[in-house]
């Protein structure tokens, strides 16, 4: 696959996720589907982070990106928290951050921590945790790669054992749609920053039209 395929996946994964917790949540086999679009997402932003020639102005979009979809998102699955955005937002400050102070970034990385720990936003600190490993792909060396797999299953083994959310455990299997990727990036996708809100959107307005139905 390219990465703009891929990126159609993730997309697709996403939509399917959202629909089932929202009309269907009784089928798991869509929310499965739909664990594997977060690792996905989170993979794509370390790779623009790598290659973006403005940083900043990537952390601009993906928050005027969250400000849209903070309504559309708290009215369609009724919580109290920040939309998904926000926690890639974080996540790209805290790459850079810890790449331009180096010898300060295992402070980076906690403060990081911190604040998705206390600040409520969507996936909070196992989202901070896959943004982290996924920064760090691709991996060299058969030793590399282990102590990366290592890391990845640990990390949704101790999310099952704090949480009890089995049906995370699926998102262990995204990084092998990573290996799969080759060395064509594809057309160029700034769509999503309008899909994003755009389907939430979509959504919302389904389920009232549903809720008004007699």
């Amino acid at each position: 696959m390219t990465s703009f395929q891929l990126k159609l996946v993730a997309a697709i994964c996403m939509v399917i996720d959202h629909i089932g917790a929202v009309f269907y949540p009784e089928v798991m086999v869509l929310r499965v589907i739909g664990r594997l679009s977060f690792p996905l997402f989170a993979w794509l932003l370390t790779q623009g982070e790598r290659k973006t020639q403005n940083v900043w102005a990537y952390f601009r979009r993906l928050a005027i990106g969250a400000l849209i979809s903070q309504p559309f998102y708290t009215w369609l699955f009724e919580v109290r928290q920040l939309n998904i955005l926000v926690t890639l937002m974080v996540g790209l400050a805290v790459i850079r951050l810890a790449k331009q102070f180096s010898s300060e970034r295992y402070l980076i990385w906690v403060l990081g921590l911190i604040a998705t720990t206390f600040i409520p936003m969507d996936a909070g600190v196992y989202g901070l945790c896959v943004i982290l490993l996924m920064a760090r792909l691709p991996v060299n060396g058969i030793s590399g790669i282990f102590q990366w797999w290592i890391l990845w299953i640990g990390l949704h083994i101790i999310d099952f054992i704090a949480l009890q959310r089995s049906v995370q455990l699926w998102a262990m299997a995204a990084p092998l749609l990573i290996y799969s990727l080759n060395q064509n990036r594809g057309p160029r996708a700034r769509w999503f920053y309008g899909f994003y809100p755009g389907h939430l959107a979509v959504l919302l307005f389904i389920k009232v039209q549903t809720a008004l139905t007699p």
